[in-house]
């Protein structure tokens, strides 16, 4: 594998590097640099940025705003994102719903849907997981009933990130009881303003809002909402889990997180078991990047590789473990009463360092348990 960047790819990166450091604004690039909440119009006007120039969605066909680069320039586009503190376009509309629609959607969809999804104009939300279908997603036990023209649906959506902001939700929903768990699913478009469609907040463990859980009561949806074929939405999850899985892994992000973390540690680096602890974290996100690299190298058609798994698995197993980093390099700083409080002393980093170790022990957890990813590696790479 050739590691060292050609003359043009390495212009491409240096065009990306200046793009994303001078057109995005710096107040939210220092949000994402501070780890702080981003706000919702922080995230729009991102991705709205990107988009006018082409860059919010390059994974997609050409002519739906896509960009025809090479595995390897969208792989440099993700990390130089990452590397200058750029929110990465909502995922729920740039990874998931938008390359669904534009692979097995009708005409009618895509014209309808695809250019809103790329500028954000449509906030996307995900309707996949239940309250006993996670993991094993084919248990999902939400129906959609055909009358007449319109789909009846009923039943429960949960973890549905940043569901407040939603105007549409991509649901799978159980369009055939009595297939086989996974030949019975459909992949349907909800209007979210729809009657019976309510919202509800769920209180995270770091105390934010960010999840929710979704209830269809006797919800109407216009048949032409179905992406593809009935009773084929099973494969079009899986093809959109791929995707995400390949994203999942931040390297870039995690990268950046560590070296600020070496500017926390001050005199602690003087620790040998402190300095270990970097030294191992690095050398681990070296081999995921080179990791990440071969998956590039060798996909296929716009197919998201099987090792696809190995990075979701590992990067986000390292990103836990750079948070957890930064908890003990704050100390009790990062668990003290009031930390929260803006006008407390305590520097930033430490306020946050506790919250976010919180927040990404779903990291392990969403675009399929690192369990499941273990199976699949098992299966697709080991062949056992």
């Amino acid at each position: 594998m050739q590691l060292e960047l050609s003359a043009e790819d390495a212009a491409f990166r240096e065009e990306m590097r200046t793009f994303f450091t001078t057109k995005i604004p710096q107040e939210i690039r220092d949000k994402v640099a501070e780890r702080r909440e981003l706000t919702k119009d922080d995230i729009v006007t991102s991705q709205r940025i990107l988009n006018e120039h082409g860059l919010a969605v390059p994974n997609w066909p050409v002519e739906w705003g896509g960009q025809d680069w090479s595995p390897l320039r969208r792989h440099i586009w993700h990390e130089e994102m990452q590397r200058a503190c750029v929110p990465l376009p909502l995922a729920f509309n740039a990874s998931m719903v938008g390359p669904v629609i534009a692979q097995f959607g009708s005409q009618e969809l895509k014209e309808r849907f695809l250019p809103k999804t790329a500028n954000l104009d449509i906030w996307w939300s995900q309707g996949f997981s239940e309250p006993d279908a996670g993991s094993d997603l084919a248990s999902l036990r939400t129906t959609a009933v055909l009358d007449g023209d319109e789909f009846v649906v009923n039943g429960q959506k949960t973890w549905t990130t940043l569901g407040q902001h939603g105007d549409w939700i991509f649901n799978l929903v159980r369009t055939d009881p009595e297939a086989k768990k996974q030949r019975g699913i459909s992949f349907l478009l909800i209007d979210m303003t729809s009657p019976g469609v309510t919202v509800r907040p769920i209180e995270l463990i770091d105390g934010g809002h960010e999840v929710n859980e979704v209830w269809f009561e006797d919800v109407r949806v216009p048949q032409d909402n179905l992406v593809g074929e009935l009773n084929a939405g099973w494969d079009y999850a899986k093809f959109l889990l791929g995707n995400e899985r390949v994203g999942v892994a931040p390297v870039g992000a995690t990268k950046r997180v560590l070296a600020q973390a070496k500017e926390y540690a001050g005199d602690q680096l003087q620790d040998p078991l402190t300095a270990a602890r970097f030294a191992e974290l690095e050398n681990e996100l070296l081999a995921l990047e080179l990791t990440a690299l071969r998956v590039v190298a060798h996909s296929a058609d716009g197919k998201p590789h099987p090792a696809s798994s190995v990075l979701k698995l590992k990067g986000t197993e390292l990103q836990q473990a750079v948070s957890e980093l930064v908890v003990d390099l704050a100390g009790p700083a990062s668990l003290a009463s009031g930390a929260g409080d803006d006008d407390s002393d305590l520097p930033g980093w430490a306020r946050r360092a506790t919250p976010v170790y919180l927040n990404l022990r779903k990291a392990s957890i969403y675009g399929g348990s690192n369990e499941i990813q273990r199976q699949i590696i098992a299966k697709t790479i080991l062949g056992l």
